[in-house]
C-alpha cells in the first residue's frame, strides 16, 4: 500500500483561468478527441486508485442528458480543510495541478495526464458534481459554468462504503461536438481492464440501454490473444514479470504466422504511442536472447551473421507494460507519448532476457521454428536490399519506375507545400492531371487494387510495381529505414471513387502506409479526398451548378431548386471533367479532406485484421456497419 493519502498530500501549483481560454493546451483539441479526453482524465484518476491498491471496480455511465458519470470504490477524495484554507475537494477540482500526484503526495505511480484531470474537466464543463464516500460520510459539491461553485461542500449522510463519483456535462459552447462515442469509450475501458488483472470495468449507455463489463484474470495475456484471435499462433502466449528497483515490468508476447510486428507499450497504464526506453529494452533483450540461444545450440553457424531485431520480430505481437515510481518517471514531450526514463531500458532488458532464456531453453522446438522464420526474413531482406541498391546504381531503372506509374510530378521542388494525389484509374488520373495546380500537385494514377501487404511477404510486396512506384515517388524509403525528412510531399492524398471498390483501395493503401510508412500517418501527412456524390444543375434564367457530398445536403439544395433541376449521381471520378475535379476535390480553398490519424493503435490493428484477413463474413459485417454508399441515380424534371 502507498503512504497516507490525506489533506496534507495535496499540493497547489496554480489556478485554472487559462483553461477555458485555451483548452487545446490542456486537452489537445476541442473536437471529438478533446471531448473524450475529458472522460480519460476522470477515468485515469479512478485507475490511479486501483494502481495504488484501492478499489477493484470502475463504472462509466453515458447519460441521456449528455453527461458522463465515473464511479469507483477507491479511498474517496479527501474532504477536510487543506492548508490553503479551502476544503480539499474544492482544491482538487478548481485549482490546476492540485492533486496527490505532486510533491510528496499519495501516489507512487500515476497514469493521469499531467495530474490536471479534475480541475480541467471542471473548467470545460457546464456542470460538475463530485460525491466522495470517505471517513464514514457522504460529501457532495457541485459546480457550473467552468468550475464556479453552486454550493458549499455538503454532508449528505453516513456510509460504510468508500470511493468517488464524478458527473460532468461538457460545455457545448467550447466543443465542436458533445456526443460521446460508445465504442471509443468501450475500447479505452477494455484496454485498462487488460492492463490491471481482475479490475472490473463497467460501461452503461443510458441512451441505448446498452451495457458491457470487462474483467480479465490473466490480464495482458488475454490482450495478446484478442489481438491475434484471427491469426495462426506458433505457440501459446508467453508472459512474465519482474521488478528491478523502482520499475515493475510485465510482458506478454506471441509469434504468429504473419509478417507484421505489433508492439504496444504502456507506462502506468498510459499508452506510449512513440515507444521509449522500455520498448528499446524489450527489443534489445529479445534480439540478444534469440541470438545467444541460436549460437549455443547451433541454430546459427559460426560463420552466420547475427539475426537482426527486425527479422526476429516478424510476426510478433507483444504488450510491454511497466509501472514506474513518480520519482524517476520521465517522458519526452508534453503528451507522454514516449518514455524517457533511462533505467527503464536496463530493467526491461534484464528481466526480459532472463525470462526469455529460461523459456527458450525449455521450449527448443518453438524456438527453432521462430529462428528459422527469422532466417527466412533475413534472406528476403537481403534480397530486397540487393535489388534496391542495384536500382539506385542504375539510372535507367529509376526512369522505368517513374514511367511505369505515369507520375506527373509537381513543378516546384518545395517539400513543404507539394502534394501527391494517389488516384484510382487512368481515366480519373487524366482528369486530375489536367485540373491540378502543376506548381505543387503531383498525380500518380494507380492501376486497380494494390497488393494486400497484410498477407504478403516483404520481398514479394517490394516486387509489386505499384508499391515500388509509390516507395520511389514518396522518396523516404520504408520500414525501419523510413526517414520522414526525406519525404517529397507535405500531403499524400488518396483519391478514389465513392463505391465499394474505392473503399477497398483506400483500405489497401492505408494498410500499406500503416505497415511500411507509419510516420507519414503519425505526422498527419496522409489524407483521403472526399469527391462530391452529386452534381446539381439548376436551370433558370441563369444556369447554376452546385455539388452535394451527402444525401441530406442534396435534399436541402433541392428544396429551393427549380422544377427542371437535373441531379447527376457520380459513379466515379472519371465522370468529372478537369474543372469539376479541381473545383470540388483538389482546390485547397474548396475541397474536403479527411486526415488519417491513429487514435488507438490496438484498435487500428484489430480493424486491419478484420479488413485484410481471410474471414469474408467479418469484413462484410464491418463494411455494412461502417461504410455507406448511395448508388441510385436521380433525375429532376
Amino acid at each position: 500500500m502507498q503512504k497516507e493519502y490525506n489533506e496534507q498530500s495535496i499540493t497547489i501549483l496554480e489556478g485554472l483561468e487559462a483553461v477555458r481560454k485555451r483548452p487545446g493546451m490542456y486537452i489537445g483539441s476541442t473536437d471529438e478527441r478533446g471531448l473524450h479526453h475529458l472522460v480519460w482524465e476522470i477515468v485515469d484518476n479512478a485507475i490511479d486508485e486501483a494502481l495504488a491498491g484501492y478499489g477493484k471496480e470502475i463504472t462509466v455511465i453515458i447519460g441521456n442528458d449528455g453527461s458522463i458519470t465515473v464511479m469507483d470504490n477507491g479511498r474517496g477524495v479527501p474532504c477536510g480543510i487543506h492548508k490553503s484554507g479551502k476544503n480539499t475537494l474544492e482544491v482538487i477540482y478548481t485549482i490546476l495541478h492540485a492533486g496527490g500526484k505532486f510533491g510528496d503526495g499519495g501516489y507512487k505511480t500515476s497514469g493521469g495526464l499531467h495530474g490536471v484531470g479534475g480541475s480541467v474537466v471542471n473548467a470545460l464543463s457546464s456542470y460538475m458534481e463530485v460525491i466522495s464516500y470517505r471517513d464514514g460520510k457522504i460529501h457532495k459539491m457541485t459546480f457550473q459554468n467552468g468550475g464556479k461553485k453552486i454550493s458549499k461542500l455538503e454532508v449528505l449522510g453516513d456510509t460504510k462504503r468508500t470511493g468517488t463519483t464524478v458527473k460532468f456535462i461538457p460545455d457545448s459552447t467550447l466543443f465542436t461536438t458533445t456526443i460521446f462515442d460508445y465504442n471509443k469509450i468501450k475500447e479505452r475501458l477494455q484496454e485498462n481492464a487488460f492492463l490491471i488483472k481482475n479490475l472490473k470495468m463497467n460501461l452503461i449507455d443510458k441512451r441505448t440501454n446498452k451495457q458491457e463489463t470487462f474483467i480479465y484474470e490473466r490480464g495482458i495475456s488475454e490482450y495478446v490473444e484478442m489481438l491475434d484471435q484471427n491469426k495462426k499462433p506458433l505457440h501459446k502466449v508467453w508472459d512474465f514479470d519482474g521488478t528491478l528497483d523502482k520499475v515493475q515490468v510485465e510482458i506478454a508476447m506471441q509469434f504468429v504466422d504473419t509478417y507484421d510486428e505489433k508492439i504496444i507499450s504502456f507506462v502506468n497504464n498510459v499508452h506510449t504511442r512513440d515507444g521509449g526506453t522500455h520498448e528499446l529494452g524489450f527489443k534489445l533483450a529479445l534480439t540478444r536472447a534469440f541470438n545467444d540461444f541460436a549460437r549455443k545450440f547451433n541454430l546459427l553457424k559460426e560463420k552466420d551473421p547475427n539475426l537482426e531485431g527486425s527479422d526476429l520480430r516478424s510476426g510478433l505481437t507483444a504488450i510491454v507494460s511497466v509501472r514506474i515510481e513518480e520519482s524517476i518517471l520521465e517522458f519526452e514531450g508534453q503528451t507522454k507519448g514516449k518514455l524517457g526514463t533511462p533505467f527503464a531500458k536496463t530493467a526491461v532488458d534484464n528481466i526480459c532476457y532472463d525470462a526469455l532464456m529460461k523459456y527458450l531453453s525449455n521450449n527448443p522446438d518453438i524456438t527453432k521454428t521462430i529462428v528459422d522464420k527469422a532466417v527466412v526474413e533475413y534472406n528476403a531482406r537481403m534480397a530486397a536490399r540487393k535489388a534496391r541498391n542495384q536500382a539506385r546504381l542504375d539510372k535507367k531503372d529509376k526512369q522505368d519506375i517513374n514511367l511505369s506509374g505515369k507520375l506527373s510530378p509537381a513543378g516546384e521542388k518545395n517539400k513543404e507545400i507539394n502534394e501527391l494525389f494517389l488516384v484510382e484509374g487512368d481515366s480519373a488520373g487524366g482528369s486530375a492531371k489536367k485540373g491540378r495546380d502543376r506548381k505543387f500537385q503531383a498525380i500518380l494514377p494507380l492501376r486497380g487494387k494494390i497488393l494486400n501487404i497484410e498477407k504478403t511477404a516483404q520481398d514479394q510486396a517490394l516486387k509489386n510495381q505499384e508499391i515500388a512506384t509509390m516507395i520511389y515517388t514518396i522518396g523516404a524509403d520504408y520500414g525501419e529505414r523510413f526517414d520522414l525528412k526525406k519525404c517529397n510531399y507535405k500531403k499524400i492524398i488518396i483519391m478514389t471513387d465513392a463505391d465499394d471498390d474505392g473503399a477497398h483501395i483506400q483500405v489497401l493503401l492505408l494498410t500499406f502506409f500503416f505497415r511500411y510508412m507509419r510516420p507519414l500517418i503519425e505526422d498527419g501527412r496522409v489524407y483521403v479526398a472526399l469527391p462530391p456524390l452529386f452534381k446539381i444543375t439548376k436551370r433558370g434564367k441563369k444556369e447554376e451548378i452546385v455539388y452535394a457530398w451527402t444525401n441530406e445536403e442534396k435534399e436541402n439544395i433541392l428544396k429551393d431548386a427549380p422544377q427542371n433541376t437535373i441531379v447527376q449521381r457520380y459513379k466515379g471520378l472519371g465522370e468529372m471533367n478537369a474543372d469539376q475535379l479541381w473545383d470540388t476535390t483538389m482546390n485547397p480553398l474548396t475541397r474536403n479532406l479527411i486526415q488519417v490519424r491513429i487514435e488507438d493503435e490496438a484498435d487500428a490493428e484489430k480493424q486491419i485484421d478484420i479488413l485484410m484477413g481471410d474471414d469474408a463474413s467479418r469484413r462484410r459485417n464491418w463494411l455494412e456497419s461502417n461504410v455507406s454508399f448511395t448508388l441510385e441515380d436521380e433525375m429532376g424534371e
